[in-house]
């Protein structure tokens, strides 16, 4: 610049947050909303808040705060704000904020955007009943509010005195006459008649806001630039305009998430879907139901495949690290359609991730005291890539561990029972000796007459109880003399039988 003065322009940072609700355990579609808050503000480099909107106290559960934190934790997705990380903007439960919606309440009101409404249960009832009898859907709005029992159709004093010695509810005055237009950056502008909303409730009897005027409040209050939530919340964004026009203040960007749909059939993912096809819907455990980090998975097999669901980076790639996916992220990769829920492939994400860990990674990971690490790690290493799990993992390893008890009875009877037993007499003799080879065994086979399928199947057995395992001579290799022994013994005794 001529002046020789550097010109400083200040850049407004990106500000996101995930706002469960602690209800209850946080289902792996809410799971998928805050990693795709997470992946957006690492992206543009902003923050990541987690808001917790307890307002609704009779759905309030114990302990679901803490699940909530705790997931987000075990998944590795740090959060700059919350009510465990403070910042400039708490408090961050919604529960501790209600001064802060008494004074914005009080300010609609005072502007005439807002109103006392002390109408009991029993009259609004009846009110339904005749919209009902009429066919027609009862709204609490302009075009009835005169004869309704609130502050707009009482006087000053009359409502005063009520506000004294009754109860009330606020509502949202809605004097809009032209169309309500809002723009979601997934599906465009959406337009919709302002008689569609009637006179929203936005501050309940108890004094406590509902979910639609305190989510306003505080994204306003804690400068959110974007909101990325699920699409069951876009019938709500029109109301939420409707606020955001009562104060005054600018609308943040909107883009709402496809559902997570049922592995078959229509609608959405649920908890009865997942106890039925026999697969988690939980991040954790919760009560009688499994988490996926309970059975074995990885957090980056679960945020791999979380990410797939409704968003791709314009490739064929499908194997994603963390920080891969920070990098490549963006809005414009969303898609509209619901995504398809399917555990076979979360499987398969999750096996590519536990193949491309060391095998000391893998050791520390599994739920169980390991003595003589060096050798787990090498039994870790033959077998991690036929595991699609951590159990499943832990599972193979103890193969190592057990002579087995039990027999496939449908290999055994296929077997040539004595050309089998022969043959491992001498597979015995070959280890007690030491000599015993790949290419001892080889031969051994042709001796007894038997098919190197045949011969391999025998000894597979007797090592394992079954047709599935590792490579067979890496498996007798990381066995003890005395293992293997063992082993062959009860097995020729099995044939005895």
């Amino acid at each position: 610049m001529s002046s020789g003065k550097m010109l400083s322009l200040k850049i407004k940072m990106e500000r996101v947050r995930f706002a469960p609700s602690p209800t209850g355990p946080l289902h792996i579609g809410g799971v998928r909303t805050a990693l795709f808050n997470y992946l957006y503000t690492k992206n543009k480099g902003g923050t990541f808040i987690v808001r917790i909107e307890d307002t609704d106290q009779n759905r309030y559960v114990d302990g679901a705060e803490q699940y909530i934190l705790e997931t987000l934790e075990w998944l590795g997705l740090k959060v700059d704000e919350s009510p465990n990380h403070k910042g400039n903007h708490g408090p961050y439960r919604q529960s501790e904020r209600k001064s802060i919606y008494q004074e914005y309440i009080q300010l609609l009101i005072d502007n005439g955007k807002a109103y006392y409404a002390f109408d009991s249960k029993e009259a609004l009832e009846k009110e339904r009943g005749e919209a009902e009898s009429k066919k027609e859907t009862f709204k609490y709005g302009a075009h009835n509010r005169d004869r309704l029992r609130n502050s707009l159709s009482l006087t000053a004093n009359e409502t005063e005195k009520l506000i004294t010695e009754e109860g009330y509810v606020i509502r949202l005055k809605n004097d809009a006459v032209e169309p309500i237009v809002v723009n979601d950056e997934l599906r465009g502008v959406i337009r919709v008649n302002a008689s569609e909303i009637d006179d929203k409730i936005l501050m309940k009897g108890d004094g406590m806001p509902t979910y639609h005027f305190a989510n306003v409040v505080d994204d306003h209050l804690m400068d959110i630039s974007c909101v990325i939530r699920g699409e069951e919340w876009l019938p709500s964004l029109p109301l939420h305009k409707l606020i955001y026009d009562g104060f005054g203040w600018n609308v943040p960007k909107f883009i709402h998430l496809p559902l997570i749909l049922k592995t078959e059939g229509k609608g959405k993912l649920s908890k009865r879907d997942g106890a039925k096809g026999g697969f988690p819907v939980f991040p954790l455990s919760w009560e009688e139901a499994i988490g996926f980090r309970e059975i074995g998975f990885l957090k980056e097999g679960v945020l791999n495949y979380l990410a797939l669901l409704g968003w791709n980076d314009g490739t064929d790639e499908e194997i994603f690290t963390l920080k891969d996916l920070e990098s490549a992220f963006g809005l414009e990769g969303i898609q509209k359609g619901g995504a398809r829920f399917d555990f076979k492939k979360v499987l398969w994400v999750n096996a590519q991730h536990m193949k491309k860990k060391q095998a000391h990674e893998l050791v520390a990971l599994i739920d169980k005291d390991y003595h003589q690490i060096d050798k787990i790690e090498a039994k870790v290493s033959l077998m991690r890539d036929r595991a699609e799990t951590l159990l499943e993992l832990e599972g193979l390893i103890d193969l190592f561990e057990n002579t087995p008890v039990q027999y496939n009875e449908k290999v055994v009877n296929k077997l040539d029972k004595d050309r089998c037993k022969k043959l491992l007499l001498k597979v015995k003799d070959r280890v007690s000796e030491g000599t015993w080879t790949k290419e001892a065994f080889m031969e051994d086979i042709e001796k007894e007459g038997l098919k190197v399928g045949a011969g391999m199947q025998c000894l597979r057995v007797a090592l394992v109880g079954s047709l599935k395992g590792p490579d067979l001579f890496d498996f007798m290799r990381l066995l003890t003399k005395n293992s293997n022994l063992e082993r062959i013994k009860s097995f020729t005794n099995h044939l005895n039988i």
